[in-house]
C-alpha cells in the first residue's frame, strides 16, 4: 500500500469525524443536554468503512460510488437538523451575524502567571485551551450555524479531492466532478441559508422540516461519481432497443440533467413557489433564485429534448442506409469529426437492424 494513499484516506476520514463532532458539541452545547452526545457514536461506521477500505481496497475508491462520503453525511447531517430546528426558536441578542467573541491578553496573562514551577507551561496551555474554548462559547448561535453549514460543504469538496481515487475513474474526471461539485454547494448553502432566514419561515415548523428535508435530499448526489463516469455497458440484446442505447451512449449527460430535474433545482422551485405562491413571501433574492431555477429547469429539458431527436435522427438514419452500428459502449462526442470518425469503427461491432416491435425478432 502506498504511503501517500494511506496518509490520504486517514486524514480525510479524521477531517470528517471532527467536524461531526464539532457539530455533536454544539448542538449539546445549544441544547443543554449530553444525551445529545449520542449522536457521536455515529462515526463509528465512518470508522468501519474506514478499517474496510483499507483491508479490501487498500486505501483506495469504490467505482460509481464514495462510502466515506455518504457516511460523512450521515454523521453530520443529523447534527445540523438539530441546530437549525434549535435555531427557529433561538435569536441572537445582538446585531444579526455579530460574532461575540474577545479573547483578551489579560485572561491569558491570568493563566499563566496562576501558577509557577515545572508544570507552569502545561498548565498555562490547559487553562489557554479552556479560554479559548469559553470564548468560542460566547459565539451567537447562528452564527455557528452558518459557519458549519459552510464548512461541511466546503470538507465535501475538499475531501472528495483528498480521498484516494480508484482505478475506475481518471483524474480529469475527478477535477470536473470538483468543478461540479463547487456550483452545486454553492447553490445549496444559498438555498438554505437564503430560505430559512426568512421570519416568516421561522415561525412555521412544518416548513422549516420540509426546507430541510429537501436540503438533505439534494445532498445525496455528492457521494455519486456517475455525472462524470460512463456506463459502458455491452452491446447485448438487452441494448438494442433506442432508450437503453441512449442510456448507455449519454449516461453521464442524463445524470446531470437528471440531478437538475429531481435532486436539486426541480425541488427547490417547487418549496419557492409554494413559499411565494401558498404562503405569499416575497422578497428580492426569493424571485431571483426562483427565476433563476426555473431557468435551469426549462434549458435541461431542452437539453434533453435535443439529446434524443439527435440520437434518434442519427439511429433512423443508419437504418436507412442497412446497417446499425451504434454502439452502446461509445460516449457521446459533440464534434461531427468524431461521429464520423466513429462510424467507421462501430462496423466492428454486431450490426442489428432496427425493426418495429411488432414485426418478429430477427434470428441470430
Amino acid at each position: 500500500m502506498e504511503l501517500m494513499v494511506l496518509l490520504n484516506a486517514l486524514v480525510t476520514r479524521l477531517l470528517f469525524v471532527l467536524h461531526s463532532l464539532i457539530g455533536v458539541w454544539r448542538v449539546t452545547a445549544a441544547k443543554k443536554e449530553p444525551k445529545y452526545w449520542l449522536l457521536a457514536l455515529l462515526n463509528l461506521l465512518l470508522c468501519l468503512e474506514t478499517g474496510l477500505t483499507l483491508k479490501f481496497k487498500q486505501g483506495r475508491g469504490y467505482k460509481w460510488f464514495s462510502p466515506a462520503i455518504f457516511l460523512y453525511l450521515i454523521c453530520t447531517v443529523p447534527s445540523l437538523w438539530l441546530l437549525e430546528i434549535h435555531h427557529g426558536t433561538q435569536y441572537c441578542g445582538n446585531e444579526p451575524g455579530a460574532v461575540q467573541v474577545n479573547v483578551s491578553n489579560q485572561d491569558f496573562n491570568q493563566s499563566r502567571d496562576s501558577s509557577h514551577g515545572s508544570e507552569a507551561t502545561d498548565y498555562h496551555i490547559i487553562q489557554t485551551a479552556k479560554v479559548f474554548v469559553n470564548q468560542l462559547s460566547t459565539i451567537c448561535e447562528t452564527v455557528w450555524t452558518l459557519a458549519l453549514h459552510q464548512t461541511f460543504l466546503l470538507l465535501l469538496v475538499v475531501g472528495r479531492w483528498l480521498l484516494p481515487i480508484g482505478v475506475e475513474i481518471t483524474r480529469d474526471q475527478l477535477s470536473q466532478l470538483l468543478l461540479m461539485f463547487v456550483g452545486t454547494a454553492a447553490d445549496i448553502l444559498e438555498f438554505a441559508s437564503e430560505t430559512l432566514d426568512i421570519e416568516d419561515v421561522r415561525k412555521n415548523y412544518t416548513l422549516i422540516n420540509a426546507i430541510l428535508a429537501v436540503w438533505t435530499w439534494s445532498m445525496l448526489q455528492f457521494p455519486l461519481d456517475l455525472a462524470v463516469q460512463h456506463i459502458g455497458c455491452k452491446p447485448t440484446a438487452s441494448t438494442r432497443r433506442i432508450p437503453s442505447l441512449l442510456l448507455c451512449r449519454y449516461s453521464a449527460e442524463l445524470w446531470n440533467i437528471g440531478v437538475s430535474l429531481f435532486i436539486q433545482d426541480g425541488p427547490f422551485l417547487i418549496v419557492r413557489s409554494i413559499l411565494m405562491g401558498h404562503f405569499r413571501i416575497f422578497n428580492q433574492m426569493l424571485v431571483f433564485f426562483t427565476a433563476k431555477n426555473i431557468l435551469v429547469v426549462t434549458l435541461q429539458w431542452y437539453r434533453l429534448a435535443v439529446i434524443t431527436f439527435d440520437f434518434r435522427a442519427t439511429v433512423l438514419q443508419k437504418s436507412r442506409k442497412g446497417e446499425v452500428g451504434c454502439c452502446p459502449c461509445e460516449p457521446y462526442e459533440a464534434s461531427t469529426h468524431a461521429v464520423a470518425d466513429q462510424d467507421a469503427d462501430m462496423r466492428e461491432f454486431v450490426a442489428f437492424p432496427l425493426k418495429e416491435e411488432s414485426q418478429a425478432p430477427s434470428e441470430d
